[in-house]
């Protein structure tokens, strides 16, 4: 198991970045317009930089579900390995088996 408070971060960046996604967005999107003005696109960086670090999703970590693991993450299953190779033994996940050739 994950220790608590990485878990609660890791919370608390997924409801920042939800809250200046549209913000943040616009202000990308001025940066990266030719047709706009100089010192509206350094204002834009400027504003872009006032915003909270953990409010860009680069800095979030994807972590399993069930035990807030950070390493050995499974995206389709949005568990970790152990838990997923747990829950496919139990037959949990539809369609997944163990392998042998």
């Amino acid at each position: 198991m994950a220790k608590k408070s990485m878990v609660e971060r890791e919370l608390k960046r997924t409801k920042l970045v939800e809250k200046y996604a549209a913000k943040r967005t616009g202000l990308k999107a001025i940066i990266h317009d030719v047709n706009a003005s100089e010192e509206d696109r350094f204002e834009a960086t400027l504003k872009l930089q006032q915003l909270p670090r953990d409010s860009s999703p680069v800095r979030q970590r994807n972590r399993c579900r069930i035990t807030g693991r950070p390493h050995g993450f499974y995206t389709k299953f949005g568990l970790g390995r152990n838990k997923l190779r747990e829950a496919a033994m139990r037959g949990d996940v539809p369609g997944l088996k163990k392998s042998s050739w």
